[in-house]
């Protein structure tokens, strides 16, 4: 009798379910995924489609009332947004058609008056992060995926109190879930140093299955509305400490001087406001446009839930199909959607040089096997790929050694589709040169995966990554 009465349930809940799904869902091979999860786990694949799978932009996600915040803020408050125009200063046809597809996803428009420094690892990252706080003379603002207790937040609080006494602003924004490790104890001493800090969506009783699957996962620092970093770096002791399995992750970042800074600044006040309800906006000391003297040309992508569109995803896109040359792509979690995949194949077989490099090892072994999966259609369509031996946590893609992004984004649905995200394009020849002589050092010294070889691999390995990948969805 209770079977019967199970399976009555089970039935009940796959429908309701069945009709989201069906009604509400994007794609067709993530819907037939979502469908059988939810088919073969009884009543557990349910509960992890209301958690990971439902298509809150379609349903309700718009009309909330703190999404409508959200989206409209920028609009609302920096209504001297300047047009797109430097966009036909750009040398290509492809850049221009990039810079324009970026602004009319975001508003974010490009800047030409900026200095950009390309920091090629966690320690070159926070040496330059903590001499730029070190000058600070008006305000700190950070925001981070991960801030964990460690060698290198300890140091943060010792200068960002040392700063607090000098009467600089300190305002500190993290994830819920990415720092939820972060002590009570610690952001009380912040708080007490006069330091402003705040979780991000929250895991409250009541929103808990709407936020949870909506992370921000940006890393940003502004010092005083002239200096800006981004990347891939966040706040842990993991790029400076060599573990037995991972060693020491490897990472890319940006330091930005110029007029570049404010829009990045802007994501932050947007966020900030999303957090706490209190408007940095208004006050000019936030929102004034430093320029530099030098002329690289950048454009801040910001995306999220909050945008009609999935922005990182239609970059990378763009970036592949209109690629004449060659594609580069440095990323730790590669597991690509259907569109993407397409891409990549037929920029490879139109003749395009595509290369991947890959960490051989990652934190999820789930990711790793999911990632694994793609290869033998990669690597028939004629793509690159090597293997690193050290943890390659960089999000970098550029293309024809002429247009260059580095930021926050992976490969994969959660953060084309559920993460708020954000990278830096760089569109500059000098730049984009440098950071392709640091990708071919990483190459050289990484194993190539050879079709006939990956064949070889046993059953096991087979089945693990066929099952990771009939988890993607979830990743």
């Amino acid at each position: 009798m209770i079977y019967y009465i199970l399976a009555f349930l089970h039935l009940i809940l796959f429908s309701w379910a069945f009709y989201n799904i069906l009604y509400f869902g994007v794609k067709p091979s993530k819907s037939l995924s979502w469908i059988l999860i939810a088919f073969l786990f009884p009543f557990v694949g349910v509960f992890v489609f209301i958690l990971f799978g439902i298509n809150r932009r379609k349903i309700k996600f718009f009309e909330l009332k703190e999404t409508k915040k959200r989206k409209n803020y920028i609009k609302e408050t920096f209504k001297d947004s300047k047009d797109n125009k430097i966009a036909e200063e750009l040398e290509s046809e492809k850049a221009k058609k990039i810079a324009h597809l970026i602004y009319k996803n975001t508003s974010i428009s490009l800047t030409k008056k900026n200095k950009v420094t390309v920091l090629k690892n966690g320690k070159e990252t926070f040496e330059s992060i903590f001499e730029a706080i070190e000058n600070a003379t008006d305000f700190i603002h950070l925001q981070y995926y991960i801030i964990e207790e460690g060698e290198i937040f300890s140091k943060f609080i010792h200068l960002l109190k040392q700063k607090r006494k000098e009467n600089v602003e300190v305002r500190i924004l993290y994830d819920a879930l990415g720092s939820f490790s972060l002590s009570k104890k610690t952001k009380q001493e912040l708080k007490n140093a006069g330091i402003e800090i705040y979780p991000e969506t929250p895991l409250r009783y009541g929103y808990f299955l709407f936020t949870l699957n909506y992370r921000n996962h940006r890393k940003i620092c502004v010092i005083d509305n002239k200096i800006g970093f981004t990347g891939g770096v966040n706040i842990t002791d993991e790029y400076i400490t060599d573990d037995d399995f991972l060693g020491i992750w490897q990472d890319a970042h940006v330091k930005i001087e110029g007029e570049a800074v404010f829009n990045l600044h802007k994501s932050f006040i947007k966020d900030f406001y999303y957090a706490t309800e209190i408007d940095l906006g208004k006050d000019r000391k936030y929102t004034t446009c430093h320029t530099a003297s030098n002329d690289t040309k950048i454009q801040i992508v910001s995306s999220g839930p909050d945008y009609e569109q999935s922005v990182v995803m239609q970059q990378y896109l763009s970036f592949i199909n209109l690629a004449e040359t060659s594609i580069c792509v440095l990323n730790p979690y590669f597991i690509p959607t259907f569109s993407i995949l397409e891409a990549f194949k037929i920029a490879a077989l139109s003749g395009i040089k595509v290369t991947l490099l890959l960490p051989k090892k990652g934190d999820s072994k789930i990711a790793n096997y999911s990632m694994y999966s793609y290869f033998e259609i990669l690597l028939k369509a004629g793509v690159d790929i090597y293997l690193r031996d050290d943890f390659a946590h960089s999000k970098v893609i550029f293309i024809d050694d002429e247009i260059a992004s580095i930021g926050s984004t992976n490969f994969d649905c959660r953060s084309f589709e559920h993460n708020y995200e954000l990278n830096a394009i760089l569109y500059n020849k000098e730049i984009t040169a440098e950071i392709r002589q640091e990708f071919d050092d990483k190459k050289n010294k990484a194993q190539k995966v050879h079709l006939d070889e990956f064949l070889k691999r046993s059953k096991t390995q087979k089945t693990l990554e066929r099952l990771s990948r009939f988890f993607s969805p979830l990743l």
